[in-house]
């Protein structure tokens, strides 16, 4: 039912031309809720933001509701991942609902990290690479200075007072970068637990090792299941880390299996910096607390 109302305001607000208010230069659309804090610590509430896949949602399968497609309608610009399967199913419709939306995907500045196998089966839609780059704070530079030239190109009188508000968010994000640094730089254990695979950039640029519970994009089989208990021992793994929109079932009984716990992380959160230093802070305790 909600998928076909979706779809009869995608062809009402097409056919009437974008909706009865016309465009608001002042109104840019994202895909996910961590893109609004970068838009708000540089320009204020110069912009209202529309979020399109909220937090607590699935952006690999989520399907926007007719609120959201009227706001889009009247969108200045899309500021989007690049990565996404909401993207890849939705965006040809949304560039037909607002032709002249400026569309600026962020993944273009960033250097992808190939699709893990993880994500495969269990996903609607294809993705050309691993979309959670937000979640590192190397990456999250480069995401800074795409919204800084984007919203000084849409409101240039303000261009001056945006470029001071980027460099105070660069200088906190690089704050998180250099703690990320100096707490994994001499680590002897680098293996960590989630259900799904959403800090690979995070162990990349910080020379860790992701271990994805997720198989495929399935829940794991019994065999899967013991693999992962016996590797979590093996490796002194004591904490399975689960995104708030997961069934925590399946981490529970690998930390019940190894005598571990669950911490849970919410990546999708409107405020990436606490999200994100709260990432850091529980994968520095979970490795050191591992007596390896």
């Amino acid at each position: 039912m909600r998928k076909a109302l979706v779809i009869f305001s995608f062809f009402f607000l097409w056919a009437c031309g974008g909706g009865p208010s016309g465009p608001d230069e002042m109104l840019i659309t994202v895909t996910i809720a961590p893109y609004k804090y970068f838009i708000r610590e540089i320009a204020g509430d110069d912009f209202t933001v529309n979020i399109m896949v909220p937090p607590g949602a699935n952006p690999h399968i989520y399907e926007p509701y007719p609120a959201q497609i009227r706001s889009l309608s009247r969108s200045a610009a899309y500021l989007g991942n690049g990565f996404l399967g909401f993207e890849s199913a939705w965006m040809k419709r949304f560039e037909e609902i607002n032709k002249d939306m400026k569309k600026v995907m962020a993944g273009d500045r960033i250097s992808p990290i190939a699709p893990d196998h993880s994500h495969g089966a269990g996903r609607s839609h294809s993705e050309a690479a691993d979309p959670h780059y937000w979640v590192s704070p190397k990456c999250a530079l480069e995401l800074a200075a795409v919204v800084r030239d984007l919203v000084c190109e849409l409101n240039p009188a303000s261009a001056e007072e945006y470029n001071r508000n980027y460099e105070t968010l660069a200088g906190k994000i690089r704050e998180v970068d250099k703690r990320a640094e100096d707490l994994f730089s001499d680590l002897t254990n680098r293996h960590f637990m989630i259900y799904h695979p959403n800090l690979a950039y995070i162990a990349r640029d910080y020379g860790l090792e992701e271990v994805a519970v997720e198989f495929e994009g399935k829940e794991p089989s019994p065999s899967r299941m013991k693999e992962l208990i016996d590797l979590a021992v093996r490796e002194n793994i004591n904490t399975i880390f689960i995104q708030k929109e997961y069934d925590i079932r399946n981490a529970r009984a690998i930390a019940a299996g190894t005598g571990g716990e669950i911490r849970i992380i919410d990546p999708l959160s409107e405020d990436w910096y606490r999200s994100v230093t709260d990432i850091i802070d529980g994968l520095y305790t979970s490795l050191t607390s591992s007596g390896k």
